[in-house]
């Protein structure tokens, strides 16, 4: 998998990823990266994201054993966010829920 040259990441050098769930569409979480921990994530086959609190390198299940198997990674026209498909095992939010997307405040009747 060749790395496009043109993404563009932001005055800290890094780019938003929505991670989404290959079979269901589901968006699972969104995180960021920066160019070695996206050329990590296409190396491994695994998801690495770059922590802006922590100030480093952190791969999605690396402690609960809830990975994220990358199968298939894009980009928008602005080429200033990703999208990566994976097979999710477990859940994907540190919560314990499947997405880290389960709260809503809509009203719930489409206003």
């Amino acid at each position: 998998m060749q790395i496009p040259q043109d993404l563009k990441y932001d005055e800290k050098g890094l780019i938003p990823a929505v991670v989404q769930d290959r079979t269901s569409g589901e968006v699972l979480m969104v995180a960021y990266m920066n160019a070695a921990s996206l050329q990590k994530t296409v190396e491994t086959g695994l998801t690495w994201f770059w922590s802006r609190s922590r100030q480093k390198f952190w791969q999605k299940g690396e402690t609960s054993g809830h990975i994220q198997q990358v199968k298939e990674i894009l980009y928008d026209c602005d080429q200033d966010t990703l999208l990566i498909k994976v097979d999710q095992t477990g859940p994907a939010c540190q919560t314990g829920t499947r997405s880290c997307f389960f709260r809503s405040f809509s009203r719930g009747d489409g206003s």
